[in-house]
């Protein structure tokens, strides 16, 4: 895929007659695989495609988001799913992907957007999930863009004025970087609180976090107790110290969106024409 081969970790659907060859070609602008290098060769002289489909919602310098309607561009959003599947070991979605918006990510140079990571939701979250798969590629990993992947999430929930959470079970290294993310926003914004007393619900409603992963979150590192029926923050100097240190040697520009770069409107829910 592109100028980089991958060693999937697990079986994804690809057609039989595919899925047993020792190496599958896939085109990284369109997604479309292919059995051999041949094939790949004469689809890239052909292929127009130099980004996802869509449209482009957020541009940071080379980073920019590109929004997808699983509807729309249907065939693009289920090559998606195969190829994140090869790299998930949790259940996602691979046919049916209409109720789905992907969110897909990229890195700029003069050849083209190139895919790094995605994360889909549905187009409408009884339960108010923010993310339903997220996925970050290999060669993109331990670079930051699974955070910000998870905070341009969170970015759009703010957007929308409401609170969200992603959709469990998380795979193992999906939890992990939820548990670090929620970790590093949170002591972020416990540092810059000027109130003494921290709520909870402010801090839900002020970060678009679901109440429940604050909550466990802040358990996990000792900063949470409960008195007189009440969730009350600890804010425990040691574990304070620990993340400013921390932020000071990743310097002021380590992985976060900015607003100011978002161009989008939250996606409305077609209603149903009554008979």
């Amino acid at each position: 895929m592109g100028r980089f081969e991958m060693e999937v970790w697990y079986q994804s659907p690809y057609p039989d007659d595919l899925a047993r060859l020792p190496k599958l070609y896939l085109c990284e602008f369109c997604l479309v695989y292919m059995r051999s290098r041949t094939v790949l060769r004469r689809h890239a002289a052909k292929c127009v495609w130099r980004h996802p489909p869509g449209d482009e919602i957020y541009r940071k310098e080379k980073v920019s988001v590109w929004e997808v309607d699983g509807q729309e561009k249907k065939t693009y959003c289920q090559n998606l799913c195969l190829l994140a599947k090869c790299f998930l070991d949790t259940k996602t979605l691979y046919y049916d992907v209409e109720p789905f918006l992907f969110y897909v990510m990229t890195v700029a140079d003069s050849e083209g957007c190139h895919s790094v990571g995605y994360f889909s939701k549905e187009k409408n979250s009884f339960l108010n999930y923010n993310v339903s798969c997220i996925m970050t590629l290999p060669p993109y990993q331990r670079q930051g863009y699974g955070r910000l992947l998870i905070d341009f999430s969170y970015l759009l929930t703010r957007t929308e004025g409401k609170v969200g959470s992603p959709e469990k079970p998380l795979s193992d290294l999906g939890l992990i970087s939820y548990r670090s993310y929620w970790k590093d926003v949170l002591l972020e914004h416990v540092c810059s609180y000027p109130g003494k007393e921290i709520s909870i619900k402010d801090l839900s409603q002020e970060m678009a976090i679901n109440a429940y992963d604050i909550v466990s979150t802040l358990q996990a590192l000792g900063m949470m107790k409960y008195w007189k029926g009440k969730h009350i923050v600890l804010k425990k100097r040691d574990v304070i110290e620990e993340y400013q240190e921390r932020a000071k040697r990743r310097g002021p520009e380590w992985r976060h969106t900015d607003a100011k770069y978002l161009r989008w409107r939250p996606f409305v829910v077609p209603q149903e024409t009554p008979p």
